[in-house]
């Protein structure tokens, strides 16, 4: 199993490329199963995720093809989705564990064909995150659903109707799950306390781009038109804000200084401001880049993670690894998931004073921190210890190291072309393997 191994103690300069956004990514490409046309998605991450939702859409029979980069593309790579022959209407087990974002499928595969066999996820390392909300949303529209063996079975035999969908909590998956069922449904679909992410808007473009009726996107009321059909359409993923969060970190707690391009300022602030407080200096060079500095990490600061336009938990273990070499004593507050604080034990045994009471983190900012062999738990907790060893004396080694390439494009690459020491036990540095989709 790779490892990756950090030697700490280099400011970082240069360019970062911020790639398209996963969570953008996978929801667009469900989308596909709505229309017998072809998607094309430009701005494609090379990512793990984006692999494993390729192949359970190939499983219900969607053909894709990834090609390289080009100038429309911008810089990611460019995937041709076409679900004109569909003929499995069953996401299994097998497939569906590897990723939660599986059950995104779900609301597509009803609205279009008025059947879809999903199976549940199973349970999370940072929550139990149910399925209990895409549930409701597709009984709003009409459809009958049963629970058994393991398995969501909907049907909509006369196809969906629109209705009134309100969810007791923001649910981003639900949201977008219940926006594509829409989408086909008859009649008018009005959803209540939908999620704002910047990754509901993105859905809504490339829907609205197929033919799509809807109004509200960003806001927590959405209101959708159901159409008879859809069609294809050429759509770029946004930017990843929580990979350019992640980068604005690695730029303050190593001291340097790094240029973010291809980001949206609109939807990078919530983030930005942030990191403010402790010390990170913004400065914008044009409307889709900014330059990342800081002279001095300092601070107190109270945060709690919420839904967009909160700060996303997403951020929280890569801000609290700042925050664990500032000056002060600060405090995260987790909302969303209840296990989300799982990397506070390994950035501890760096020599982080991190104290976890009642759902609270309490971190005291300690001189400096100290290479260990440490293990990541899941996606955003592997980034942090990455971060915490570009920051620490001496040599870090990160364990499961799996987890990072479900969500990070070429981390160590970006990374060591800024200066940073860091390489994978298994491969030299700039020997990069892509995902292959067959």
């Amino acid at each position: 199993m790779d490892k990756i191994i950090i030697r700490g103690g280099r400011p970082l300069y240069g360019d970062v490329r911020i790639s398209g956004a996963k969570n953008a990514a996978l929801p667009l490409m469900a989308a596909s199963l709505l229309t017998k046309g072809t998607v094309v998605l430009n701005n494609v991450p090379q990512l793990s995720d984006v692999v494993t939702m390729s192949h359970l859409l190939m499983n219900h029979g969607v053909k894709l093809s990834l090609c390289g980069m080009d100038e429309n593309a911008r810089s990611g790579h460019r995937l041709f989705l076409n679900a004109s022959n569909i003929g499995n209407f069953e996401a299994p087990y097998e497939m569906v564990k590897k990723m939660r974002a599986s059950v995104l499928v779900l609301g597509p595969l009803v609205a279009r064909f008025g059947f879809a066999r999903v199976s549940m996820p199973g349970g999370c390392a940072i929550g139990a995150r149910p399925v209990d909300l895409h549930v409701q949303a597709m009984r709003d529209l009409g459809a009958e659903v049963d629970l058994h063996d393991g398995y969501i079975e909907v049907s909509a035999r006369n196809g969906l109707r629109g209705g009134e969908i309100t969810f007791p909590v923001i649910s981003v998956g639900a949201t977008e799950n219940a926006i594509m069922a829409a989408t086909l449904a008859s009649g008018k679909t009005v959803i209540h306390n939908a999620a704002k992410e910047p990754e509901i808007i993105d859905l809504c473009k490339l829907l609205s781009a197929m033919g799509a009726k809807i109004q509200g996107a960003g806001s927590s009321k959405i209101e959708i038109e159901g159409v008879s059909e859809l069609y294809g359409a050429t759509h770029t993923v946004i930017f990843d804000r929580i990979e350019a969060g992640t980068y604005a970190v690695a730029a303050i707690i190593t001291g340097g200084e790094l240029v973010l391009k291809d980001i949206d300022h609109r939807f990078f602030e919530n983030i930005s401001d942030a990191i403010s407080e402790v010390g990170g200096k913004f400065s914008k060079i044009s409307n889709n880049s900014v330059k990342v500095s800081s002279t001095d990490i300092r601070s107190k600061i109270d945060l709690t993670t919420s839904a967009y336009p909160g700060f996303p938990t997403d951020m929280q273990a890569q801000l609290m690894a700042l925050l664990s070499v500032s000056s002060g004593l600060s405090t995260i507050t987790e909302s969303i998931f209840e296990n989300r604080f799982m990397h506070v034990p390994e950035l501890n045994r760096m020599g982080a004073d991190i104290k976890i009471k009642n759902g609270i983190a309490n971190i005291q900012g300690v001189p400096h921190l100290s290479g260990a062999e440490v293990m990541a738990t899941d996606l955003r907790a592997s980034v942090s210890l990455v971060l915490a060893g570009l920051a620490a004396k001496g040599e870090t080694v990160v364990n499961r190291v799996y987890h990072l390439d479900r969500g990070y494009e070429k981390l160590e690459e970006k990374l060591s072309k800024c200066g940073a020491m860091i390489f994978r036990s298994s491969s030299v540095i700039n020997i990069v393997e892509k995902p292959h989709i067959e």
